[in-house]
């Protein structure tokens, strides 16, 4: 059977200019391209300033739901005590 959580991952899709890095956080079907069409915007990123902002309560229902983070947006949700 079908489950579309099951498929779905929590990543960075890339945005900004050359060498000026920054990445937006989405849930996206798994199978999807880096900068394909996300289901929903999560937060964003920028690793010049160091500055994020994590939307925490829709975070938490797509994991509860079985959406898998990627490491390195693991690495952040774990840094801001998201998971």
């Amino acid at each position: 059977m079908y489950d579309p959580h099951a498929l779905t991952q929590i990543r960075f899709t890339r945005m900004g200019r050359k060498k000026e890095p920054f990445y937006r956080i989405i849930a996206i079907d798994a199978r999807a391209r880096r900068d394909g069409l996300p289901i929903q915007q999560l937060g964003w990123y920028d690793p010049i300033r160091k500055q994020s902002s994590l939307d925490a309560p829709a975070i938490k229902d797509w994991i509860s739901k079985g959406a898998q983070p990627s490491d390195t947006v693991g690495a952040l949700l774990k840094k801001a005590l998201i998971i």
